[in-house]
């Protein structure tokens, strides 16, 4: 299964490296494939650098694909993610 959804960032920090591990523990916890998408630039949610790349600063919107086993899991555990502002207690 293939799934897609657009997510505004809306942490204070964006996405910086504690919310990029945050989020490649989320992904690891899923067996199908997470990419993000910003600005025409991609990354493997498995890869703190290559979300760190993304530089996806807060009010960025980003775009997330999960194909594969437990996709709609996936991204709704993602989705939950960044809709929490990665736990930062803002």
């Amino acid at each position: 299964m293939q799934l897609s959804k657009n997510l505004l960032i809306k942490n204070k920090l964006g996405l910086h490296a504690r919310a990029a591990t945050q989020l490649v523990k989320v992904s690891q916890a899923y067996p199908c494939e997470i990419i993000l998408e910003c600005d025409g630039k991609s990354a493997n949610a498995n890869s703190v650098m290559g979300l760190l790349m993304l530089a996806g600063a807060t009010g960025t919107e980003i775009t997330v694909h999960c194909n594969g086993e437990q996709a709609e899991q996936a991204l709704q555990a993602v989705e939950d993610l960044i809709n929490a502002r990665f736990h930062e207690g803002e």
